[in-house]
């Protein structure tokens, strides 16, 4: 049975609305047909990486074969978990969450998009804090880290929000220009500290070592 095979797939993360889970090859075309739709207003350019500059269709292209990389390439000592948020059953975007010896540094960092007309509506941030009570919670994480764009308002407050703390400033190359972003960093201690909503994860114990190596 492929779960037998690819542990990763009953990996569940249940929040108050939210579903987020490895997505169906049906429904990684979905997510990525919302993609091909926009996900950030024209003009803004919160990704390093400038995948939503594509035209639409490469766009879509670009979502999938980015999963199937991740998925491809995965080793305990860098992995990069993609998961499909959804409500009722509806793709609103995808997340991940990214391991680079994390057996040793135990650090995570995370990315989100959500298609356009789901933003401004809190899922973001619920997303969020699912990904990073896996890290903590369900990995034993010690930090993790994010880099934003300074002029990124709505990323800035949704970190900021959940207890980030500023970590210096990263420069890199954002078609042919310097860019400046934000580097934040959440420790365990100040999520612990925090209170959150529950989240419920499930199918983890089946891929732990996936992530951590074996006990």
């Amino acid at each position: 049975m492929l779960t037998t095979v690819w542990p990763l797939r009953q990996l569940r993360l249940t929040t108050e609305r939210l579903v987020l889970r490895p997505p169906t090859e049906d429904e990684l075309a979905a997510l990525a047909e919302l993609a091909a739709e926009g996900v950030h207003e024209p003009g803004e350019q919160p990704f390093l990486t400038a995948w939503t500059d594509l035209p639409p269709a490469e766009r879509a292209r670009h979502v999938m074969q980015q999963h199937w990389r991740h998925l491809g390439t995965w080793t305990q000592n860098d992995w990069e978990l993609e998961l499909g948020v959804f409500r009722d059953g509806e793709p609103l975007g995808l997340v991940g969450l990214m391991g680079s010896e994390f057996a040793v540094l135990r650090e995570v960092k995370t990315w989100s998009w959500l298609g356009l007309r789901h933003q401004r509506q809190g899922y973001g941030t619920e997303a969020r804090v699912a990904l990073l009570q896996l890290a903590f919670d369900g990995l034993d994480a010690e930090a993790a880290r994010t880099e934003v764009f300074q002029d990124n308002a709505g990323s800035q407050g949704v970190s900021r929000k959940l207890g980030y703390q500023p970590d210096g400033i990263s420069r890199d190359v954002l078609h042919g220009k310097a860019v400046v972003s934000d580097r934040l960093r959440l420790t365990r201690a100040d999520w612990l500290r925090a209170g959150h909503p529950k989240v419920e994860i499930t199918g983890l114990a089946e891929c732990r070592d996936w992530f951590v190596g074996p006990s």
